[in-house]
């Protein structure tokens, strides 16, 4: 996943350089750009954006820093960043257009449109000898537990009993490659769920992710920098991927090769800048409609933040590499919850989001948040590993603090 790395970074000094742009419905919106600049002249970030919004308006804008530590751009709000996972919010929405439309059904079987999903079965535990020993689900999975990640798919990342599977099945071809992990509907686990959403899509459509995204969402949003393949033009916005050492300091790394690709993943591998991904937020803050398109329908959004896995709980995750990922836990002693497509915070969280509202992020410490009870919807774009970097959701925070002490002012 990481590429080699480039030279060694020049001095943290040279990322004290900031291009903000901040709205001035919130009249305190300097507090906010002090509290990003801060964290770019500590050297805990090289770069980021951030923006915020209510329904009508963007309330703030702000770029810090530099796209590349040691380098020359300056980090810039229309720059392009590698979003992983907040790709899901697409695929749910692409799910639940075709659910108004009354061609994917939430509760009916979802090998009934993919029969890849027919013949799974379900890791029961190992042997003495370490064998897996598997059986067959006794719930079929459905696109409500597809989307709310209780079908019992998970990412290797963050669950060892995959990790230990996978090396079984790489040295037995008569395993199936992927198994879940639970029964459906019995746990909660974060995984590749969301890219069998995204097949489901293709099939029910007949067009590949990449134009039911641009043909159905982004081009109606005028979501131009979004998509899983980039322009030369819009490479040129593109941010470096920056790993962090042993010893705190970041290291940039050369841009990813970029090739076409051929297969579109529901779960990751896609690009956005934060415009464009606040439009998206903005939409959803308004019922599912923006200046006059409409993407879902008010009832379809407010059931995306139903609590849709009961007492289940959600969001904290284990890593099995912690050069990709920390541990994860947002907002430790908070109860979590999933929806369709969001983490749910039951409590609030002290000095920012109301209770209820909705979250999730990218691989590459990318994050975004909807709080219907305030009214705000807030994006925050950084390119860091590992995943959960704790200076990274430092300045997550100091950003979402500053902003609800503004609004508050305002």
């Amino acid at each position: 996943m990481l590429h080699a790395a480039v030279a060694a970074a020049a001095a943290m000094a040279s990322a004290r350089l900031a291009v903000s742009a901040p709205l001035r419905t919130l009249r305190q919106s300097g507090d906010i750009d002090a509290a990003l600049q801060a964290r770019v002249d500590a050297g805990d970030v090289p770069g980021i954006v951030a923006m915020a919004t209510n329904a009508q308006d963007t309330l703030y804008q702000g770029a810090f820093g530099l796209r590349a530590q040691g380098a020359t751009a300056k980090m810039t709000v229309d720059t392009v960043f590698r979003i992983a996972s907040m790709v899901k919010l697409l695929t749910t929405v692409a799910a639940l257009q075709l659910v108004e439309q009354g061609r994917l059904k939430l509760d009916e079987p979802a090998a009934g449109i993919d029969p890849a999903l027919a013949d799974l079965q379900v890791l029961a535990g190992f042997d003495a000898r370490g064998v897996p020993q598997l059986r067959p689900p006794r719930k079929a999975v459905t696109l409500r537990s597809l989307l709310s990640h209780t079908s019992g798919f998970s990412y290797p990342l963050w669950d060892a009993d995959v990790v230990r599977y996978l090396r079984a099945a790489r040295s037995d071809p008569a395993l199936p490659h992927s198994v879940l992990m639970f029964d459906p509907g019995s746990r909660w686990s974060y995984g590749g769920s969301l890219d069998r959403v995204g097949r489901l899509v293709e099939i029910v459509s007949g067009v590949t992710l990449d134009r039911y995204f641009r043909d159905h969402i982004l081009h109606p949003l005028g979501m131009n920098d979004t998509g899983f393949t980039i322009t030369e033009q819009q490479r040129a916005r593109e941010a470096h991927l920056h790993v962090r050492r042993s010893d705190g300091t970041l290291e940039p790394q050369p841009l990813e090769k970029h090739t076409a690709p051929r297969k579109f993943s529901g779960g990751g591998g896609i690009y956005s800048t934060a415009p464009d991904y606040l439009t998206l937020l903005q939409a959803l803050l308004n019922g599912g409609s923006l200046g006059g398109t409409s993407i879902l329908h008010p009832r379809t959004v407010g059931l995306m933040a139903d609590n849709a896995i009961g007492n289940l709980d959600a969001g904290v995750m284990r890593t099995t590499n912690p050069a990709i990922s920390n541990d994860v836990d947002f907002f430790p002693g908070v109860r979590l919850r999933w929806g369709l497509g969001h983490m749910i915070n039951l409590d609030p969280v002290e000095g920012g989001r109301k209770a209820g509202s909705l979250t999730w992020a990218g691989l590459y410490n990318t994050y975004y948040w909807i709080d219907q009870a305030s009214g705000l919807a807030a994006v925050v774009m950084m390119q860091i590993l590992p995943f959960a970097d704790a200076r990274a959701l430092a300045a997550y925070r100091a950003f979402e603090r500053a902003l609800y002490r503004a609004r508050d002012a305002a």
